[in-house]
């Protein structure tokens, strides 16, 4: 247990009053009445600026994910005016950090450690849009709780993640982060990786050595961007925010996320940071959310550019009064809050409040009773990279590859083949890549090359392998493509590596050619001048536009940027040791023009034809159809799978506690064993207002043995069809609505309809 006086108010906290009288409405987390009179301990012994200092996080710039901070925090932490570090790292760092915290302030209270463990922190998984393809939640979930397990090892107990905002623009260089442009399997991703970072899987829970609380973000519709541009305005109606951009993050909520944090962006012309409609009324009134919230890094500080504070000071008291709890290194409110207190601007029972949120996720996470509980360098080892994880990461990989074209079965390449492979491309062999962004603290180095994955798939096998770079990412030149096109002539077949660099996605990271660097085109035209059949592998952060591989290549994996066992999981996928099972959880454009695209679009009073795209007077394209290359849900696998038999237990529903239950039959038609992803989709055919034409309601990632079929269920209730139609509130409408059980969102072939009355 912390030091000072928070020793002494600890044994004698069953004295005071539970938090529910006096309290100022504060509504507790955990709902621990114990929790909640140690938490009101704590508070009664603290003055405004300690209270103050909780809400203060500073950020320890070992690893810089924004603006650097002038301030010398070491004086605040002293004083035991700091809530939270970003940024500290190691058992030995953050343990002097919270000693000087809890040994030389006036109370001792210990302080939280934050870092963004994205997607993995030293053994590094897919980028979550490349997790999101799998359909896997309980992967999902497992592969977050390893990242929980290896932070909170290092003395880490809260992650900002996850990134849950709904993605329709590939421009945006953040949809590596999150789960892709659908609300459905953006909750269900939601949900799976808040309960693998916080417990709640395997009989764990919050508070646990191996737990870490987590955050969603970005509330709200940072995802919705104009122009794809990051950090930039999200112009929407209140129609489509509720019923596209805010489910997930409901999901985050219900799924008992410990916090949430603001977003940059403003959102009809009021920034995220200082919008008490949204960070209070919904999150907290009608979600019923009791963590805490935190702004993004300096997010205070930029109201004022944004135009709606005339000063940081000004800045502050909005953000605190629209919700924020704490203040990401921006530190207005350790600067200003106890000024605005005394002018009346700054109500001290909001500041207690967000004081109280803060503690008590320190009470819960076993703080106040041991600080240093996390910090044990024998467990950090135990616990780093072990080979129960790397196997688990490689799993991942191969789950997550997304098979798009497969012409004349070229792939897979199995290891009893007799053939040669010239192996080319930028990303070949490389290393550094291919963890993609936000990459926790991996050594970059150490992640296996697809080069290397090959080679030692195929050692001591029938396969023959050569190796020519080609090009770099940017840069070629005629020797290099001469050298890459004498490999190709020696070979059968012609396996390429090419993409995006890992800066090129992520935070600021926002491209308005999102097609194949000229060098990279350049060198797949001279393969394909030899007429040898090439395997295209694509390592990127975002859809891109594949338009001309797609008619020129003869097989194209989207591997995106797959993290530490990278090599080793895509050989996995060429080889056929595993069957890919992907489907995309974003749409690919057939160019630029077409953003932003997705599936769940509304018909339009003049809508296109789909089987016969004329332009006359359509809300359609001159010079390109208005589908995606590659649509929501769509991916190949080496066998193939057929749906039917789809059945109704009963034609119609009530609009209330009611539901109805599909059923059909899946069957492996292939030789291989593979799995299938099964979608359910529905059309509400008549609304209040204008519905999509299609929305995804139900999934089952299915395992099928060559020539086995298997009967799959669906329930829809009438919370499934319930939106916000045009009086603003969520039901479910009577009317008729059709249903598919399908391979993808394009897939129309068994239909069925029903009514609800």
């Amino acid at each position: 247990m912390a030091g000072g006086l928070a020793a002494i108010l600890f044994a004698a906290c069953g004295s005071h009053p539970t938090g529910a009288a006096g309290n100022g409405g504060w509504k507790s987390y955990s709902g621990d009445r114990e929790v909640e009179r140690r938490v009101d301990s704590v508070l009664k012994l603290m003055t405004l600026e300690e209270k103050i200092g909780q809400l203060t996080q500073f950020s320890a710039n070992w690893s810089i994910t924004g603006p650097v901070m002038s301030d010398d925090f070491q004086p605040y932490l002293e004083q035991g005016l700091v809530g939270s570090i970003f940024n500290a790292t190691s058992v030995e760092g953050i343990r002097r950090m919270q000693q000087v915290a809890v040994e030389s302030s006036r109370l001792g209270i210990p302080i939280l450690f934050g870092q963004d463990v994205i997607h993995g922190y030293r053994t590094i998984f897919p980028i979550p849009l490349a997790e999101a393809c799998s359909w896997d939640l309980e992967m999902m979930r497992r592969t977050a709780e390893i990242a929980a397990i290896e932070a909170a090892s290092d003395g880490i107990n809260w992650t900002f993640a996850p990134m849950v905002d709904i993605a329709r623009d590939a421009r945006w260089g953040r949809v590596m982060e999150g789960a892709g442009e659908d609300p459905y399997l953006g909750s269900k991703v939601a949900e799976a990786r808040v309960i693998g970072f916080q417990g709640g899987g395997d009989g764990k829970a919050l508070g646990e050595l191996q737990t870490v609380l987590a955050t969603g973000k970005h509330l709200a519709a940072y995802g919705a961007a104009e122009s794809g541009r990051d950090y930039n305005t999200a112009e929407l109606s209140e129609h489509t925010l509720r019923n596209v951009y805010l489910p997930p993050y409901e999901a985050a909520a219900k799924a008992g996320v410990a916090t949430f944090m603001a977003s940059f962006n403003d959102i009809n012309g009021v920034p995220a940071t200082a919008n008490r409609w949204l960070l209070t009324e919904i999150l907290r009134g009608e979600w019923g959310f009791n963590g805490f919230v935190v702004s993004d890094y300096t997010g205070i500080n930029e109201l004022v550019p944004h135009g709606v504070a005339e000063e940081e000071k000004h800045a502050a008291e909005l953000a605190l009064n629209a919700g924020v709890d704490m203040d990401m290194t921006g530190a207005t409110y350790i600067k200003y809050l106890k000024q605005s207190v005394e002018e009346g601007k700054v109500s001290e029972k909001n500041i207690d409040n967000a004081a109280r949120r803060i503690l008590e996720m320190k009470f819960l996470l076993g703080l106040f009773y041991d600080p240093y509980r996390y910090l044990d360098e024998e467990r950090a080892k135990r616990n780093t990279l072990t080979p129960e994880f790397l196997e688990t990461a490689r799993k991942a990989v191969a789950a997550s590859v997304v098979l798009l074209k497969n012409d004349n079965g070229v792939l897979p390449i199995g290891r009893e083949r007799a053939v040669t492979l010239a192996l080319v491309g930028p990303l070949m062999n490389d290393s550094v890549n291919l963890n993609g962004e936000w990459a926790g603290l991996a050594d970059r180095n150490k992640s296996i090359p697809i080069l290397q994955g090959l080679t030692e798939k195929y050692r001591g096998s029938s396969v023959r392998l050569l190796y020519a770079e080609g090009a770099s990412l940017t840069e070629t030149s005629p020797a290099k493509i001469a050298e890459a096109v004498a490999a190709a002539r020696r070979a059968d077949i012609v396996i390429a590596a090419v993409g995006e660099s890992y800066h090129w996605s992520g935070e600021a990271a926002v491209r308005t050619d999102i097609r194949l660097p000229e060098a990279q085109r350049q060198l797949l035209e001279a393969l394909k001048a030899t007429g040898k059949p090439i395997v295209l592998v694509n390592l990127s952060g975002r859809p891109l536009d594949l338009s001309r591989e797609d008619e020129t290549m003869d097989a194209i994996l989207q591997a995106w940027f797959p993290g530490t066992q990278g090599g080793h999981g895509i050989a996995d996928v060429i080889a056929g040791d595993y069957n890919p099972s992907a489907r995309l959880a974003i749409s690919f454009p057939r160019n630029i023009g077409q953003l932003p695209i997705y599936y769940n679009r509304k018909s339009t009073g003049r809508p296109v034809d789909l089987n016969d795209e004329r332009v006359d007077y359509r809300s359609s394209y001159l010079d390109c159809s208005i589908t995606p290359l590659y649509p929501f849900g769509y991916g190949l696998s080496y066998t193939t799978f057929t749906i039917s038999d789809v059945k109704l237990d009963k034609p119609s529903m009530k609009a209330e506690g009611d539901r109805i239950t599909v059923t059909a039959t899946v069957a492996n038609s292939g030789d291989r064993e593979g799995e299938m992803v099964v979608q359910l989709y529905v059309r509400d055919l008549i609304g209040s207002t204008t519905r999509p034409v299609k929305e995804l309601k139900g999934f089952r990632k299915v395992p099928l043995k060559a020539g086995e079929s298997r009967e799959v269920t669906f329930e829809i209730n009438s919370d499934d069809l319930a939106f916000y139609g045009s009086d603003m509130r969520k039901k479910c409408e009577p009317g008729e609505f059709k249903l598919w059980v399908a391979q993808s969102s394009d897939d129309n072939g068994l239909e069925a309809q029903f009514s609800v009355e």
